[in-house]
């Protein structure tokens, strides 16, 4: 039978206003938070009887993996969500990044496949929104170690023990670097240029409707 019962339709309810706030899908655990089911298992459960009736499709051992069947998006790639890229929180290793929390992305954002190196993080704050980067956007990230004056970069300041993504301005002149927010109310920050650790070059921005 087709028919879905009340905690199927709710969930798949769910799935849609999700996608329509945030683009990319939700986890099983969010899931189950936002509509208190008792255990992922038991969403599990139900996103089973969803898929074999066809209203979804899953992939298996990743998380943000659920695809709308009647607005299934084709041409996309997985890439790793590795957190938000906030001060005081240092960009985690990709290697110790959960396999299973990785988000699928339109294949137009990369010029090819995306490649091992690219991955994501969501964004706090308002310092690049003049560059249209708002707070709770997913930037995706290529990891470098060099950028080029005038790249937007996220960068490790290793004094201050901070993450932050900033447009990149090298001032040899005065042994320093000019890390350049976009947005007209904020000043530049300047650092040392031995503290300043680039991770990684921006490639793509995935926009938060909330």
């Amino acid at each position: 039978m087709n028919q879905l019962s009340k905690k199927q339709q709710d969930i798949l309810d769910f799935i849609e206003r999700y996608m329509d706030e945030n683009t990319w899908p939700p986890t099983v655990r969010e899931i189950q938070m936002a509509l208190k089911i008792s255990s992922t298992s038991v969403v599990d459960y139900n996103l089973d009887a969803l898929e074999t009736k066809n209203k979804i499709t899953r992939k298996s051992g990743k998380s943000r993996a659920i695809e709308l069947v009647d607005r299934r998006r084709s041409n996309s790639e997985f890439v790793p969500l590795l957190g938000t890229i906030a001060a005081g929180q240092p960009i985690p290793d990709r290697k110790d990044a959960d396999p299973e929390d990785q988000m699928e992305v339109p294949s137009y954002l990369f010029k090819g496949r995306p490649g091992p190196d690219v991955f994501a993080l969501r964004v706090k704050g308002e310092s690049m929104i003049d560059a249209l980067i708002a707070d709770g956007d997913i930037v995706l990230i290529r990891s470098s170690e060099t950028a080029e004056t005038g790249e937007t970069v996220a960068v490790w300041l290793e004094n201050e023990g901070e993450t932050t993504l900033k447009k990149w301005f090298p001032e040899p002149q005065h042994n320093r670097i000019r890390l350049q927010p976009a947005n007209s109310t904020m000043q530049p920050i300047y650092t040392g240029m031995d503290n300043a650790r680039i991770k990684g070059k921006l490639v793509g921005v995935i926009r938060s409707m909330v």
